[in-house]
């Protein structure tokens, strides 16, 4: 209660602050909330969807353009095949039924930058229905276990996309540019089965997982080439769905989660001040962390759908002995699917008894997958959750820190392998791991072997030498010792501490801690 009493009295500065608040306002009082997502997927061919013009991102403004892309009278657009196989390997890896028969619409609406004054796509009958994508959600500060989840897809359609409005804010004017027109689009529309952010999200990464594992779409959202509407409504528990809201053209992990969040926790405050949620159009405004009217949608838009007179229905072969030039064909599609992101996931949980939350990092960073594989070949399949930790710690943050990742690594797997060899031997500890492994990344030419060597990194881990250094430090640090003596709990790890720093850290600490205890204890 006193969270929501905070929101009303600062709605400005709460609705921008509090994103976590709305698990707190969902469940404590007696609110849910309800989202459904619509993706666009740019399909990864050569060429757009009815014309031969090129789809290069960065390409100079309005370089590529067929005619057909700019509504010439005359011309006539020709499907490319290669699109309607990714449509149909998308559906195949979402549990889509996949149509055999499916047509195309012409959707009526004007912008400057739809030269035709209609969209291609397919509003009644599309490629592929009725799917269900199930994820893993995973946000250690919001959901600390992961959990399974899932939502239904209703549809999977093909379409064009419109170009580009460039406004010249000093001139006053706008201008198109039409590189975009007629790029092929892949519509994924989910039912309303997500009910906060961080599901959101969870689900557009897994998405991507899987569209990038069957190499039908980069998933590049800073390029524009998976963009996400979000549909929001909130209600009472026990009520039916609330008035929805859209959010228009979501394009980052991030931006996903604060604008879901922040909405929720708008229409709440709104309801809860007696007031109505408009089923209108919004958009996020990043810097603010807040979104903003674009349209309202009280008044439905007739888009005059209508079937497109110059596309003949797609009809796909169910055929395993039909010739490639028959048409495209379901079974040689699924020949070319990949294993599933969810697949991989359970088999290194199986294959290397490592933890699903392991599994699921290894999975989603870009190339780290790979290089686990490697890594754990020179360990013979042995040592998984001593390598996933070595990955995932202080090589992940090296990585980070550096800007790159696991695919563009300078470290060799072999020498990854070896640092885990001598960590489990005890021959180094993780602090000198990780000084041998920034050696490596600077192109250090030397082996992990030659690194610990020649630079004095060898662990000290014999008894006597631990326990002459223990003495000393008892010896040196009398007001420890005392302190120690009247409260262990609160002077042990200072002890430790100061021990660890007289060795340069290059004490087995694990045995310097026991010999350093049994000594007090005897003191």
């Amino acid at each position: 209660m006193r969270l929501l009493q905070v929101l009303k009295q600062t709605p400005q500065i709460a609705l921008g602050q509090f994103v976590r608040g709305q698990h707190y306002i969902r469940r404590k009082e007696g609110w849910e909330s309800a989202i459904g997502l619509e993706v666009h997927a740019q399909i990864a061919t050569k060429s757009k969807l009815f014309s031969p013009a090129p789809c290069n991102y960065g390409a100079p403004v309005n370089t590529q353009v067929a005619l057909l892309d700019a509504a010439t009278p005359g011309t006539l657009p020709v499907l490319n095949r290669k699109s309607v196989e990714a449509a149909v390997l998308t559906g195949l890896a979402l549990s889509c039924r996949i149509n055999p028969v499916s047509t195309f619409d012409r959707k009526h609406y004007f912008y400057a930058d739809l030269p035709a004054g209609y969209q291609i796509t397919q509003q009644r009958n599309p490629i592929a229905s009725n799917g269900k994508l199930d994820f893993i959600v995973y946000t250690p500060s919001c959901h600390p276990a992961p959990y399974n989840h899932s939502c239904n897809i209703i549809q999977l359609q093909l379409e064009q996309d419109s170009g580009k409005s460039l406004h010249d804010e000093v001139d006053q004017r706008s201008l198109i540019d039409l590189n975009r027109a007629g790029i092929a689009l892949m519509e994924i529309v989910f039912e309303p089965n997500l009910r906060d952010g961080e599901e959101a999200s969870a689900l557009i990464k897994e998405l991507t997982l899987i569209l990038q594992r069957i190499q039908t779409c980069d998933c590049k959202m800073e390029e524009g080439s998976l963009r996400v509407d979000a549909n929001i409504s909130v209600n009472r528990i026990g009520e039916p769905l609330g008035v929805r809201t859209e959010i228009k053209n979501l394009s980052s992990i991030r931006s996903i989660v604060n604008s879901i969040e922040y909405e929720v926790v708008r229409q709440i405050d709104v309801l809860e001040k007696g007031g109505e949620v408009i089923n209108e159009t919004r958009s996020f405004d990043s810097s603010r962390k807040e979104t903003v009217p674009m349209r309202d949608k009280e008044m439905k838009q007739d888009y005059r759908f209508m079937p497109e007179p110059n596309l003949p229905p797609i009809r796909l072969l169910y055929e395993p002995n039909a010739s490639s030039s028959s048409g495209p064909n379901i079974l040689h599609v699924q020949r070319k699917m990949k294993e599933l992101p969810e697949v991989t996931r359970n088999r290194l949980v199986k294959k290397y008894g490592i933890r699903m939350q392991s599994a699921i990092v290894i999975v989603s960073s870009p190339g780290l997958l790979e290089y686990f594989t490697a890594v754990m070949s020179f360990k013979n399949g042995e040592s998984a959750v001593k390598v996933t930790n070595v990955l995932q710690g202080a090589l992940m943050e090296i990585l980070n820190i550096n800007k790159i990742d696991y695919s563009q690594c300078p470290i060799k797997p072999k020498d990854v392998a070896d640092i885990v060899s001598f960590l489990e031997s005890s021959r180094i500890n993780t602090a000198q791991s990780e000084i041998v492994l920034k050696k490596l990344l600077d192109d250090d030419a030397r082996t992990p072997e030659q690194i610990i060597k020649e630079e004095g990194l060898e662990q000290i881990s014999e008894d006597s030498e631990i326990e002459k250094m223990c003495l000393e430090v008892l010896k040196n640090n009398a007001k420890l010792v005392e302190g120690y003596k009247r409260n262990p709990s609160k002077f042990q790890k200072k002890i430790l501490g100061t021990l660890d720093a007289a060795g340069k850290g290059k004490l087995n600490m694990k045995k310097a801690s026991e010999i350093m205890l049994n000594l007090l204890k005897k003191d």
